[in-house]
């Protein structure tokens, strides 16, 4: 009998062995394709935490390319322009707003303020979606009877403010580009708090400025010692509808509002024209007085200590209003200019969140500094310079154009001193000491 079973012993485990082999022969094939892949795509890929970038990118956090491999990975239509190390981001995703900018290459640090959280989330905020960048284009007026943000009848509260989406999550078209210009346009109808219905076209030019063209618009020589960045925006709207737009049925204005990241040691700087009544034309309690160790008054100059830590907004009329607003960061030595258009005869709306008297007797140039809001919730933490144009009245096939420049500067303390000096009339010494 066991000469009979041994045969059938020694050929079962011969077939096992042959079966396992094979099986083994295949998990060692999987392994290897599994580490050459590994190899290939990275075995380190990050992991999106909290809406943060899941970026694979050697670039900090902060810089400009950590900033623009993000926005390349969640976003589609994404344009920059460079010369040199001065680059800047472009989104047709969002509006044809500028992203953000730098003076110092993809290492470089990143000027504009990014809501990662929102843009990684691939999702859309009810009322506004803040998704950042340093100048983004948006229509006024936000309160009053001309209201694009309200309803009519609606009350003048957060529950009911609604950002259009022509300027919040509307797609915009790319026109043509290039490695100096970018520009953009977007159709779009819009009825205000009144019931008045505006059809128009929006075009906005982007350009890199070059250092001849920076130093044209500042009327000035950039000092030796310093990295720079500029860009120009040409905005224009167009009445493509059929009725003229009228001051007693609401006008439009372009509104170009831009997001910084703030720092502990930032300090808006907005000097203005001196006259016994100039303060009458500041507006400082937009949400709230502002207090006064965060607002400082002199010498015909506004310091506004922009940290990102507690909402406040003021604002000036183009009575007192100077083309010009700056900022200072003391923590990493960046000089910020904005050189708006001033119109001082011109008709600026009014956005205050209430029926208004003067519904044209707006401001000019803003600044808002991020904080708390009464629920504990926050946007940011970001601060604002904005600019408005004036208001006109326009035919069907009329165009209102505005234009506004934004200068970055960053490097030797004592060349952006001297900047300083001559472009907002302020020591920075003593500005760094309140």
């Amino acid at each position: 009998m066991w000469l009979f079973i041994l045969p059938w012993c020694f050929i079962t485990v011969y077939c096992l062995r042959l079966f396992l082999t094979a099986i083994m022969k295949k998990i060692s094939e999987k392994l290897i394709i599994g580490l050459t892949a590994c190899a290939t795509l990275g075995c380190n890929q990050p992991v999106k935490q909290d809406g943060q970038a899941a970026t694979d990118t050697a670039f900090a956090k902060g810089s400009y390319g950590y900033d623009a491999a993000f926005l390349k990975q969640h976003t589609g239509k994404v344009l920059e322009l460079t010369n040199g190390s001065a680059k800047v981001l472009l989104s047709a995703d969002y509006q044809g707003r500028v992203i953000t900018s730098t003076a110092g290459g993809d290492s470089g640090s990143s000027f504009g303020w990014l809501n990662y959280g929102l843009i990684g989330s691939g999702k859309q905020a009810a009322h506004f979606n803040a998704y950042g960048g340093e100048e983004r284009f948006w229509l006024g007026p936000e309160g009053g009877q001309y209201s694009l943000y309200f309803k009519k009848g609606d009350s003048f509260n957060v529950t009911h403010w609604q950002v259009p989406p022509v300027v919040d999550t509307d797609v915009y078209e790319v026109a043509d580009s290039s490695q100096s210009q970018a520009t953009f346009t977007k159709n779009a109808t819009i009825t205000n708090y009144s019931g008045t219905d505006f059809t128009f076209n929006i075009t906005r030019k982007i350009a890199l400025l070059d250092k001849a063209g920076i130093e044209g618009k500042l009327h000035t020589t950039v000092p030796d010692g310093l990295q720079y960045v500029a860009f120009e925006t040409d905005n224009q709207l167009k009445n493509t509808g059929t009725n003229a737009w009228k001051k007693e049925t609401g006008l439009l204005s372009i509104w170009l509002l831009g997001q910084f990241t703030p720092s502990d040691e930032t300090k808006v700087i907005i000097p203005f024209h001196p006259g016994a009544n100039a303060k009458e034309h500041i507006t400082d309690n937009y949400f709230g007085k502002i207090p006064a160790d965060r607002l400082l008054v002199k010498n015909s100059v506004l310091y506004f200590r922009c940290d990102g830590k507690s909402r406040g907004k003021l604002g000036l009329s183009p009575v007192v209003a100077k083309a010009i607003a700056g900022s200072f960061d003391f923590k990493k030595n960046v000089l910020t200019i904005l050189i708006p258009e001033v119109d001082k005869t011109g008709a600026y709306v009014n956005s205050k969140w209430e029926i208004q008297k003067e519904p044209y007797k707006g401001d000019v140039i803003n600044s808002y500094n991020d904080g708390p809001m009464q629920d504990g919730t926050q946007l940011g933490p970001f601060y604002e310079i904005e600019s408005s144009s004036a208001a006109k009245e326009l035919k069907p096939g009329e165009v209102q154009a505005y234009k506004q420049t934004t200068c970055h500067f960053q490097g030797d303390y004592a060349a952006l001193s001297a900047l300083a000096k001559q472009l907002l009339g302020v020591d920075l010494d003593e500005v760094k000491k309140w």
